[in-house]
């Protein structure tokens, strides 16, 4: 049955809720995240170990979702078991303030790929929107954890610089992607989340829209495009070129590697802090917690092959919407098959190019494929990426 999956062999697992900083488009930022289903807490090294312990066939963990890792009092001995069990470990992290026998744990047990969010290229700009943030500490942390990889003779953990685009940092675009090559680091311009889209979860308030509105939206459109090689400066132009939202990708993460809360809920997906499908992966077990009769449900209407429930998460979710409205449902056929074997396909072969090299072509295949999209009918938009 497509809509039930055998065990995970790679899940999202919350480390910690809680965060340093106050960036003005985060539901940690509101409050929301732990007033809701969330909460407030740190994963346990006892839960994490209970997890390895009884699912040897996890391969592959994300330890990040509404908060900073770091903060974790119990994560250098998270991920010493981890290397130990042989499962590979990545987060998304701000990289502001971490402890050193930390820093060195990233090295000495190989975790595998660090995302760090860095939206500027100087303190004056990166500051704008990581409130609390230090600029030097982050650049600082990343020096220690070059040096720290030449030391260990270790190319771990591999270094990912987040840039999200804002009209106030897009100037920076070109510096910061030189400073990325300085440093080693793979850079990856984003998107930003100027309609933030978890206004639909139920209790949590005003539209974020409300709190902070048109939050830094992008001045050049056209010079963020060269500057990126993105095939959109927007969400609203990504949405118009492939007729599909930049989210629903997230979607997939109830098949492919579904989110654990810190106290093992099920949350489904990264975006979702609103509420649970019922199981908990370390009360019921990881096969039995994701695929509970909700998330089963979700699955189903995500599809298309079900109506909306009010006891789902997905139904207060502002991507559903936008799918059920135009009657545009998640692919989990051949097609996503053969998208997500051509992607990697691509990340191989683009891995043996200069940098440089790599920019061109994205710049040449983008500006092709606008071309070509913008005749085709909406339900065919995106279908070959």
């Amino acid at each position: 049955m497509v809509n039930t999956i055998g065990s995970p062999v790679q899940i999202r697992l919350e480390t910690s809720s809680y965060c340093n900083l106050r960036c003005p488009l985060c539901a940690t930022t509101t409050g929301d995240v732990h007033r809701l289903a969330v909460g407030g807490g740190f994963l346990r090294f006892e839960d994490f170990r209970k997890l390895l312990d009884h699912h040897p066939g996890l391969e592959r963990i994300e330890l990040s979702n509404c908060g900073e890792i770091f903060l974790n009092p119990a994560l250098l001995r998270m991920l010493e078991l981890a290397h130990q069990r042989g499962v590979k470990l990545t987060a998304d992290v701000n990289l502001n303030k971490v402890r050193p026998e930390v820093l060195e744990g990233l090295v000495k047990y190989q975790f595998r790929k660090l995302v760090c969010s860095i939206d500027g290229a100087s303190e004056e700009t990166y500051s704008i929107y990581r409130v609390r943030g230090k600029f030097a500490n982050v650049i600082d942390n990343i020096r220690k954890l070059n040096e720290l990889k030449q030391r260990y003779r270790s190319p771990f953990p591999e270094l990912l610089w987040k840039f999200i685009v804002f009209g106030h940092n897009e100037h920076e675009l070109p510096v910061a992607r030189e400073m990325a090559r300085e440093l080693d680091m793979e850079f990856y311009p984003q998107l930003n989340y100027e309609r933030l889209a978890l206004r639909f979860a139920p209790g949590a308030g005003d539209d974020i829209g409300d709190i902070n509105p048109n939050f830094s939206p992008v001045r050049n459109p056209e010079a963020v495009r060269a500057a990126t090689g993105m095939s959109a400066a927007s969400r609203d132009e990504y949405e118009a070129l492939h007729g599909q939202t930049i989210f629903e990708r997230f979607c997939h993460h109830l098949w492919d590697d579904p989110q654990i809360n810190w106290d093992g809920k099920v949350l489904g997906c990264c975006v979702n802090y609103w509420g649970d499908f019922g199981g908990n992966a370390f009360r019921d077990g990881l096969r039995a917690s994701v695929n509970t009769e909700q998330i089963v449900y979700a699955r189903a209407m995500l599809r298309g092959h079900a109506p909306p429930r009010e006891d789902i998460p997905c139904t207060q979710c502002e991507h559903y919407e936008w799918m059920r409205k135009r009657g545009q449902w998640l692919d989990r056929g051949a097609r996503r098959t053969l998208k997500l074997l051509y992607w990697d396909f691509c990340r191989r072969a683009l891995r043996w190019l200069p940098r440089r090299a790599r920019r061109t072509l994205k710049l040449i295949y983008w500006d092709f494929y606008r071309c070509t999209q913008r005749w085709l009918p909406a339900f065919v938009r995106g279908a070959g990426l």
